[in-house]
């Protein structure tokens, strides 16, 4: 196996540990999540609906045929958490030290770099619809 395949299934592998370690604490309605999601005015709603968005990214990701879609979708995910720290919520929410924000900028990193690679993926099916 070549070096870039393994660094490329080590991105995805990470964003999508990452997106889908949250979905227990956004399904079962932890109190960090609705705490976050209150405060930013999208409690339930927006909780399920980025579980679901985040979990469709995460499986996405790890489909060879599917990667950027899911890159993309992991990033659109992902910036939204970021906006909501750096405006709303903090870095740190609820005396976590920052984790949830530094794992958002963990796989923002994840997903920029695999949307670029994967980057045909998503412009084919856009270019060949017109």
């Amino acid at each position: 196996m070549r070096i870039q395949t393994i660094f490329l299934w080590v991105l995805r592998l990470i964003a999508a540990i990452i997106l889908l370690q949250t979905l227990w604490f956004k399904f079962t309605a932890a109190p960090e999540s609705v705490y976050i999601f209150s405060k930013i005015g999208m409690e339930p709603w927006g909780r399920i609906g980025s579980g679901i968005v985040e979990l469709v990214a995460s499986l996405l990701l790890l489909i060879p045929r599917t990667t950027g879609w899911g890159a993309a979708l992991g990033l659109g995910t992902i910036t939204g958490a970021i906006f909501f720290h750096l405006t709303t919520l903090g870095i740190e929410v609820m005396h976590d030290s920052g984790q949830l924000f530094y794992m958002a900028i963990v796989v923002w990193i994840c997903c920029v770099i695999l949307l670029i690679v994967y980057r045909r993926q998503v412009l084919s099916v856009l270019i060949n619809r017109h």
